[in-house]
């Protein structure tokens, strides 16, 4: 059982279930280990997709979750999560996530927690968008994604289909193509520690190699390594 089984019957989840396995080996890692530091908290969830880790924050025993997310069918497909207790926690905003923290912040918001997971490799403004989440200020910033595997403080700059709803949006009107950057883990680093911010990096180790199937870019020796760290303030 995990916690994201319901997604099973919920398209495209339906059609094949390795993505609701996976999500629930990530949910072991990233969600239930900081679940007291969840609890009662405030959370931002940047890049929400439809929903589904703000759902799982709110699940974690969060106080209430606001997720900004740049596609409108994926919003939508949220109502169909079946926890309605849960569901009235979150509140999904659609827009870009620098213009809805520029906004959020103007109105006097604060968060406890912010998740970056999933979209810190889909942007270019990495430095802004963790000075934009450091005004909010968190407590914890939790951070899951691909790093570059070079040795030193780069970001790798790639272009991306914006028609695959796993990736960036247009940054343009009528971009087919946008341009991203994958950060290196010391680039991530020497972010954090500008910002006064501790980096602690989770460890993927302890996963049995038996059950890393769905997990195979955590585990990655070129080119790219999904991640994940926890930033707080120094």
């Amino acid at each position: 059982m995990g916690f994201f089984d319901f997604l099973g019957a919920i398209e495209p989840y339906s059609e094949k279930p390795g993505p609701v396995r996976r999500l629930n080996q990530r949910h072991r890692v990233l969600i239930q280990p900081l679940a007291r530091e969840i609890a009662g908290a405030r959370v931002l969830d940047l890049a929400a997709h439809d929903g589904r880790w703000a759902y799982a924050f709110a699940g974690a025993g969060a106080a209430s979750v606001v997720g900004i997310e740049g596609r409108a069918e994926l919003i939508a497909r949220f109502a169909k999560f079946p926890d309605a207790r849960l569901r009235a926690r979150v509140t999904l905003r659609e827009g870009d996530i620098f213009e809805g923290m520029e906004a959020a912040l103007a109105a006097g918001e604060r968060y406890d927690v912010v998740g970056v997971l999933g979209i810190l490799y889909h942007v270019m403004d990495h430095f802004r968008l963790f000075r934009l989440v450091r005004a909010f200020g968190p407590r914890l910033i939790l951070v899951d994604g691909d790093f570059a595997l070079a040795k030193n403080a780069m970001i790798q700059l790639m272009r991306e289909s914006t028609s695959n709803p796993l990736n960036s949006i247009a940054q343009l009107a009528g971009q087919d193509r946008a341009l991203i950057g994958i950060p290196s883990a010391k680039a991530m680093e020497m972010m954090a520690d500008a910002l006064g911010f501790r980096c602690d990096w989770l460890d993927w180790s302890h996963v049995p190699e038996d059950q890393r199937g769905s997990l195979a870019d955590y585990y990655r020796a070129q080119g790219k390594c999904r991640a994940s760290c926890i930033l707080r303030p120094l």
